[in-house]
């Protein structure tokens, strides 16, 4: 790493590649951070590594970011992997500065790296699935397990049950099946009712890249796995890990035995950087999450500052790809590579491929928009696993006079554990929205500060301060 580059990307997904590489491809002096240990992003995972069964198991959307991050290696822009953002301030003379930690876990390096332009491409977390039972051991978010797929070729074992909605959770049950796991049932909580308000798109869907793989994706899996629609009520169970989901299904009640339940509802936008860094967020009532407010180009609020990918709004990996590359040219103009017009017609294919991507999404979207009893649990439901706090004390916490997730936090420490707020910001939102009766953009979102990653007090002490501050600290006292 150097100490000044013009442009600094975190996040190695498809977003964050496209946009290193294009920046890079402009003359660009360009560095990269992920917290991974090779660049991939969740989407891509290890697949530069990955053996050619475990490509043919996990599929052809999958094995095509080895060619996005063969472009990037030979872009010449900087990859840092291993590294950690956890704090960017604008200076005085506009640059943004950059707290990062990497290295290995016993020897940390701190450095503080200035870029002209910064592009957050952070991608998504898996939306919080809180059910009675989901901290129980043996109940994984999919999308963990497919973490362990794709870097470790590991699988589950036993019954396994999956459960929730959304294009993923199919997509990891013909995994599964490749793998050749057997996947004991699938529990489909997309409510009834969410077909009939999803017609209005379905034109745009059929017309979509989407249509035939998800029709095909769905058929394989139900010709091999039990599939019960219209699932309420979801819990597991168990002495000491989950040995039992309960749900209701066709007006019964009904019990699976189980040795992993794997749970997935759709996946959000990762705010935490973009908050703390200070940029304007909005409430996207389709999808019941949090987004950021970006212009065409990804631009935020805040001057010099981009966002791209599903950190900008879940779309998926082409959409991803699309706004990292639009991103890097916006930051390209800005910085005098390019003029408008040449930004403009470098912008006519990735804008291209962008419609294509977000063509039946409408469909999608709402299809898969999570049941209001999944998003906000009652009773003692635990919401903050961290904290293990739970929906009634959040609760009882607004009815105590707490307006917002904020005070709820100062009542109840919710939000303050090692995730910092990721696993519940949005349960916390919505059950004080629910609770007080406005929209969860009226209740609004936890405040976040630096740092947003946990950090040893090794690294604290390393990262040093002025002179000034330390002899504002040390100076003694005139009495």
């Amino acid at each position: 790493m150097t100490a000044v580059y013009d442009v600094a990307v975190i996040g190695a997904g498809p977003a964050g590649l496209a946009a290193a590489t294009v920046a890079a491809q402009h003359a660009l002096s360009t560095v990269l951070f992920d917290e991974q240990a090779a660049p991939g992003g969740q989407i891509y995972r290890a697949v530069a590594t990955s053996s050619a069964a475990r490509l043919a198991i996990i599929g052809d959307d999958y094995a095509r970011g080895a060619a996005m991050i063969e472009a990037f290696r030979q872009s010449g822009a900087t990859c840092v992997s291993g590294a950690t953002v956890w704090a960017a301030h604008r200076r005085d003379d506009g640059r943004w500065e950059i707290g990062v930690s990497h290295g290995p876990p016993a020897a940390r390096d701190v450095r503080f790296v200035a870029a002209r332009a910064v592009i957050l491409a952070t991608g998504a977390l898996e939306r919080p699935f809180p059910i009675p039972g989901w901290t129980l051991p043996g109940v994984m978010a999919a999308g963990a397990a497919q973490v362990l797929l794709k870097s470790s070729g590991i699988v589950g074992e036993g019954r396994i049950v999956l459960a929730g909605t959304g294009p993923l959770l199919w997509l990891l049950a013909s995994q599964y099946l490749n793998a050749g796991v057997d996947v004991a049932a699938l529990l489909d909580t997309t409510p009834r009712s969410r077909r009939w308000r999803a017609l209005p798109g379905a034109w745009d869907f059929v017309r979509s890249p989407y249509f035939a793989r998800g029709v095909a994706l769905v058929r394989s899996v139900r010709r091999r796995v039990r599939v019960i629609t219209g699932v309420r009520a979801l819990a597991a169970s168990g002495p000491g890990r989950v040995e039992t989901v309960q749900f209701d299904a066709a007006g019964d009640t009904h019990a699976l035995r189980a040795d992993l339940l794997l749970l997935h509802q759709g996946v959000v936008p990762d705010l935490n950087l973009g908050i703390a860094m200070g940029c304007a967020y909005r409430w996207n009532e389709a999808q019941a999450c949090f987004e950021p407010v970006v212009d065409a180009w990804g631009g935020t609020t805040l001057p010099g500052v981009f966002i791209a990918g599903d950190g900008a709004g879940i779309a998926g990996a082409d959409a991803a790809q699309a706004r990292g590359h639009l991103a890097a040219l916006a930051v390209a103009n800005a910085l005098g590579r390019i003029d408008a017009k040449a930004r403009d017609d470098a912008a006519s294919m990735p804008r291209a491929l962008l419609r294509r991507a977000l063509r039946g999404r409408a469909f999608l979207d709402t299809l898969h928009r999570p049941a209001d009893a999944y998003r906000m649990p009652r009773g003692d439901t635990v919401v903050c696993r961290c904290e293990e706090v739970t929906a009634q004390q959040v609760i009882d916490a607004v009815r105590a006079g707490a307006p917002g997730p904020n005070q709820v936090k100062a009542f109840l420490r919710c939000g303050m554990g090692p995730c910092q707020g990721r696993c519940c910001g949005l349960t916390v939102t919505e059950l004080v929205a629910r609770e007080r009766d406005v929209s969860p953009a009226d209740a609004g979102y936890f405040r976040l500060r630096w740092p947003v990653k946990p950090i040893t007090l090794g690294e604290a002490a390393a990262i040093g301060t002025s002179p000034e501050a330390i002899d504002a600290v040390v100076r003694e006292s005139p009495h």
